[in-house]
């Protein structure tokens, strides 16, 4: 029996001692300086200027469209038919409208010529998902972008140190979203992150992630603007947007922290996994081309390269005999289109006009791949797959 899970514990007994050393030496837990020196710590290795800590990467979703509607207003925003839910719905929420595109095998992100043949007048932001720790840029892509005047929106929550064009995924859009959730390239227990080069979206996120005060500001010429602007109010009670309180504590930071010292070494294992189990899978039954350059792998995506439900079925069975935690469609369970909350608002689109989005959903799914994980139960599961 393999006995694989999604994920072993990425919270080490290191971690844990530097917490509580935080812990018995200081008296300060909320949000405060330990924050703030991950953000400049994530800064440094990210590459980008400004990184925001919030209490979760679905936060950092809601909190990106928000902002991008105060400062540009609302419209169409561009999404990938597979991908996590709150990218789908933090655009709805912050009063955007949803334009789905179908996915490539490749690397299960939006296809580069749905997304321009997309783009409208009313188009405010691509949100493009860099699924499962593949990279889903591509160099045309973002020069059309630049030059419709389109905003590009980078959800790197299951992709840490993706690569593209020599920069790490999260420094090329105007502005991207990681998240620290337990299972993913490193942790915070909860938490997530905002990454931008843009100072004025950047301000405005601070406001949003905490109630929207003005006394979060930190650029003194708008702070100055906007009191002047209400002499009636108290300056420390200024709320100058409809904010949230994302924030995330000095705890979660301690343990980011000392996560950032192996997410390096932690990628580059989960990417030698990953070529293993490619070059070891079937590729006549299962899709082995996908891209992998620039790939910082997430999980074991196994994909059927034919409709064959008795196959899947097979396999389902097959991984739960050999209690292989899995899941079906793999990210946010396949296709968005059939989503509940989706069909309830939008009952005109059509789940089969995404054609690869369908076949992801009904016959993909992933396993977890993790550093740690034996050499030698990676070669079991795929003779387990490959004898199906």
């Amino acid at each position: 029996m393999l006995n694989i899970p999604l994920m072993s514990n990425n919270i080490s007994k290191e971690d844990v001692g530097e917490l509580i050393t935080f812990l018995e030496s200081s008296d300060h837990f909320t949000n405060g300086p330990k924050v703030r020196e991950f953000e400049e710590a994530w800064n440094a290795w990210g590459g980008v200027k400004h990184s925001l800590f919030v209490n979760s990467g679905s936060s950092a979703n809601f909190m990106t469209m928000a902002g991008i509607a105060h400062l540009y207003g609302t419209g169409e925003v561009i999404v990938p038919a597979v991908t996590w839910s709150s990218d789908i719905s933090s655009v709805i929420m912050a009063g955007h409208t949803p334009v789905f595109v179908d996915v490539s095998f490749s690397n299960i992100a939006m296809q580069e010529e749905a997304i321009l043949s997309h783009i409208t007048k009313n188009t405010k932001a691509v949100f493009l998902s860099h699924i499962l720790g593949f990279n889903g840029l591509r160099k045309n892509l973002v020069k059309e972008l630049e030059r419709c005047n389109v905003l590009l929106v980078e959800d790197v929550c299951e992709s840490h140190g993706a690569v593209f064009d020599g920069k790490k995924a999260g420094t090329i859009g105007f502005a991207s979203n990681f998240s620290f959730y337990y299972a993913h390239h490193m942790s915070t227990i909860e938490g997530g992150m905002i990454c931008t080069d843009n100072r004025e979206f950047y301000e405005i996120m601070r406001m949003y992630r905490s109630h929207g005060m003005l006394r979060e500001c930190t650029d003194e010429q708008y702070i100055d603007k906007i009191v002047a602007e209400y002499p009636k109010l108290h300056k420390e009670f200024i709320f100058t947007v409809p904010g949230f309180n994302m924030r995330s504590t000095e705890l979660n930071a301690i343990i980011g922290l000392n996560q950032l010292k192996r997410l390096d070494l932690n990628i580059l294992q989960r990417k030698e996994n990953f070529t293993f189990f490619m070059e070891n899978l079937d590729s006549g039954k299962y899709y082995t081309d996908f891209d992998m350059e620039g790939n910082s792998n997430y999980a074991f995506v196994i994909l059927l390269r034919e409709k064959n439900d008795k196959l899947y079925n097979r396999m389902l069975s097959a991984l739960v005999d050999e209690k292989v935690e899995f899941r079906r469609g793999t990210a946010g369970g396949g296709n968005m289109v059939r989503q509940p909350f989706v069909r309830e608002r939008y009952p005109y689109l059509n789940p089969k006009d995404f054609p690869n989005a369908e076949h992801i959903h009904f016959y993909g799914l992933y396993t977890g791949n993790y550093p740690g994980l034996e050499k030698e139960k990676i070669a079991g599961l795929c003779k387990v797959l490959n004898a199906l």
